[in-house]
């Protein structure tokens, strides 16, 4: 009788700890990636951003430059406080349109002759 108490106390215990360990493995899975996508997609905004700088977006889309710098500061400001989905969004749409203002600037550029 003893020896079945102590089985039944140690099955409870080792599923305890089996089911805790399996929730925090999931905690850290799924908010282990959201900083590791946002720095990717906000690294490859903002270097697109400054091409789009270099290429003279201001003067030749301004409204797209503009749009992109705004949404890449809100995501700065989203990521600051670990709201990384956000963050991704704003990323997301700020390298979008920064690659519409390279665009359209390579296309001034051709048409005044540079």
């Amino acid at each position: 009788m003893i020896v079945k108490a102590h089985v039944r106390q140690f099955r409870a215990g080792l599923w305890t700890t089996l089911v805790v360990l399996l929730l925090v493995g999931l905690l850290v899975s799924a908010t282990g990636c959201g900083g590791s996508i946002y720095a990717i997609t906000s690294s490859s905004a903002s270097s697109k951003l400054e091409t789009a700088e270099a290429l003279g977006a201001e003067r030749y889309a301004p409204y797209e430059f503009w749009y992109a710098k705004e949404h890449l500061t809100k995501a700065m400001e989203e990521a600051s406080t670990a709201d990384y989905g956000d963050a991704i969004k704003f990323a997301s749409t700020a390298e979008e349109f920064a690659e519409k203002a390279i665009v359209l600037s390579k296309a001034a550029h051709e048409g005044s002759g540079r």
